[in-house]
């Protein structure tokens, strides 16, 4: 695609615009610059995949370090600080740098794809969600580079419940940098989510009503709602925190009159909408794996979609049964105790229609079959466990105790990893054009899924047994040993799985069996083309005759020959293919917004501080590049090129309009 931009252009006609400013444009069609100032849909996705998955292997070692520390009594692997920052650690970057994100990538992938559509509606915001995604990650473990004793990493626990995070507990930056670097990845979110849902409404090739959308899609959609919505609250706390502590307010301060119960309710009102933000596009993974690898179509799809958007909606009305131990009074807590056992129905309804889905189908035992499998198993068991925490009561013995971690691990880790895991199995093929070893994959699968279950089982029986969460350590009396050894014993198992799920995929991308289009036998738009797709995605936007689309294409190849044949006349009379030119600008905007977030995390309390100077600097500077990048991204325009593919829907040719 970048190679266009210096190719010969024809003409301009009477229609096209006068040319806007262009400080510098990128022309390289390889090499470092081509990723760095890309706007194309499909390699954006791979690298939220390709950093999603490193911070994923980072929250896992630390992960390990953690179930190291409690492998036996009395431990001195790490000391009470090192455990409460692995323990921020992992919770942070395995919510907001690893599940988040892969997502992410997924969408962008793949949910452009799948509606007919040949980018997303807006390119370089979504080069600036990429960037501005990696400058929150670079913030939020800045810390790790920096002198312990005035910075250090983060260590106020994920949730970062006040007073704890006050000055006065950590006078360190380590929780500014912790602030702003969740502030960051809100913004990065937030610009994503509207593309999506812009592209989603308005880019759908013809004749794909909301109805006919695929479920991952509508997944997608409502996914980006809940993040537009719940966000605001937790950038609302993380102001008044960082408020706190920079600027001697008492949002959160007992003190001063304020109120340390109201970052919680802001958190959860943020926090769990987050829970579905994480699981919605992994049952929307789910959805279209089943079908395909039962050979028949979803069950009940009105229902599937729709108990999505209930689940959606009803998120926002149930975060207070994560405080339910505060004093909420018996009409809150009864209040919030009923919402939540609502919200376990439609999500029951989803596993329903997901085994009528398999019920009576020719099942097919690929590798994305069984992790999809087993997210429905182990989704459940961690659904069973949420349930019982609906009920007040129950909820009021388990709050804090590792029953509570192995709820939420099943949840998000056996439920949304999970997913996540068979999603890149199934589209692996789509993306680069090879298919993962069947014995290999399935390999991984076993050893993740008995690592998975040996770590998180027993913490069940921890939890009712009394073992605190968030605790560093513990006596040997106390009747813990057992199943901590046990524990520790399956997280090493669960790493090795994810070893050799990576090292797979990674010698697959390389030696990997080459397939050819469509190797499933998919039945959504996105299998329709070559692997991998070209940079313009459809050499002809293609017209929707049924839900299952591309299954009826093949059905009913004639009859769309002459469709498409007709429709590629017609754009190409319109002048060809519209493709937007590479941009530097998004990535110059998030290196602004990265260098003044170090700035306004690093500035102290005490503005008498000399070394207020250098970090006023650093803010100020910051916020000129974030200015000028915006500006100059402004000054760009709508300007790109009209090119001309080849009949084959490869490559495109050498000819291209510039408009």
């Amino acid at each position: 695609m970048e190679a266009l931009a210096k190719s010969n252009f024809l003409p301009k006609d009477d229609h096209t615009p006068a040319k806007t400013f262009v400080l510098w444009r990128p022309t390289a069609s390889t090499g470092l610059m081509s990723w760095l100032t890309t706007v194309d849909h499909k390699k954006i996705g791979f690298l939220y995949g390709l950093f999603a998955l490193f911070f994923f292997l980072v929250g896992g070692i630390e992960a390990l370090l953690i179930r190291t520390q409690l492998m036996v009594p009395n431990n001195t692997v790490l000391t009470a600080q090192q455990y409460s920052t692995m323990f921020t650690m992992h919770g942070t970057t395995m919510i907001f740098l690893a599940v988040m994100p892969l997502s992410a990538a997924f969408f962008n992938f793949v949910m452009p794809l799948q509606i007919g559509a040949r980018d997303v509606a807006f390119p370089r915001l979504n080069a600036f969600s990429l960037w501005t995604f990696l400058a929150g990650a670079i913030i939020l473990n800045i810390g790790w580079f920096l002198p312990v004793d005035h910075w250090g990493a983060p260590n106020g626990g994920w949730f970062g419940y006040a007073p704890l995070t006050s000055i006065t507990f950590i006078p360190k930056h380590s929780i500014d940098f912790w602030v702003l670097g969740l502030q960051t990845l809100g913004v990065a979110s937030i610009a994503a989510s509207l593309n999506f849902i812009v592209t989603i409404i308005n880019m759908r090739a013809p004749g794909m009503t909301m109805m006919r959308l695929p479920v991952f899609t509508w997944m997608t959609l409502i996914t980006s709602f809940l993040i537009i919505l719940a966000f605001p609250a937790i950038t609302i706390g993380l102001v008044e925190l960082l408020m706190d502590r920079n600027f001697s307010t008492n949002f959160f301060e007992v003190s001063g009159g304020g109120m340390p119960i109201l970052w919680q309710h802001l958190f959860w009102v943020f926090g769990h909408p987050e829970v579905y933000i994480l699981i919605l596009p992994a049952m929307g993974i789910i959805s279209e794996i089943l079908p395909c690898f039962s050979r028949k179509p979803l069950y009940g799809y009105p229902i599937v979609v729709f108990s999505g958007a209930c689940i959606g909606f009803l998120g926002f009305a149930v975060w207070s049964h994560h405080m339910f131990t505060t004093g909420l009074g018996t009409v809150g807590t009864a209040a919030f105790s009923l919402a939540t056992m609502c919200i376990a129905v439609p999500t029951g309804v989803k596993i329903f229609n997901w085994i009528g889905t398999l019920w009576g189908g020719h099942l097919q035992m690929r590798t994305p079959m069984m992790f999809a499998l087993g997210f429905i198993w182990m989704f459940m068991i961690g659904g069973f466990s949420g349930v019982m925490h609906s009920a007040a009561p129950a909820d009021a013995q388990q709050h804090d105790s590792y029953f509570v971690v192995a709820h939420f691990h099943y949840v998000l880790i056996g439920g949304s990893l999970f997913a996540l895991l068979a999603g890149i199995h199934y589209w692996f093929p789509l993306m680069f054009g090879r298919r993962v070893s069947e014995f290999w994959g399935k390999l991984s699968f076993w050893v993740i899924f008995v690592g998975f279950n040996v770590t998180f089982f027993p913490m069940h029986f921890l939890g009712l047994n009394g073992m605190p969460r968030r605790t560093f350590t513990y006596d040997s009396n106390m009747g813990w040993n057992t199943a901590n050894f046990v524990s520790t014993m399956g997280a090493f198992t669960l790493g090795i799985g994810v070893f050799i799920y990576f090292t797979v995929m990674i010698y697959t991308y390389f030696k990997g069996e080459k397939v050819g289009r469509d190797p499933w036998d998919g039945r959504t738009l996105e299998w329709s083309l070559p692997n991998p797709p070209p940079a313009y995605n459809y050499r002809v936007i293609p017209t929707i005759h049924a839900r299952d689309a591309w299954w009826y294409e093949k059905q009913h190849q004639e009859e769309i020959a002459k469709e498409k044949a007709e429709l590629s006349k017609a754009e190409a009379a319109h002048g060809g293919i519209h493709m937007p030119f590479q941009s530097i600008y998004p990535l110059l905007t998030s290196v602004g917004i990265l260098v003044g977030a170090i700035g306004v995390s690093a500035i102290d309390a005490d503005w008498v501080n000399p070394g207020i100077h250098w970090k006023l600097g650093v803010t100020l500077a910051g916020g000129a590049i974030m200015l000028v990048g915006i500006y100059l991204w402004a000054l760009e325009g709508a300007e790109g090129y009209h090119l001309h593919p080849e009949d084959n829907g490869h490559a495109p040719d050498a000819h291209a309009k510039k408009h």
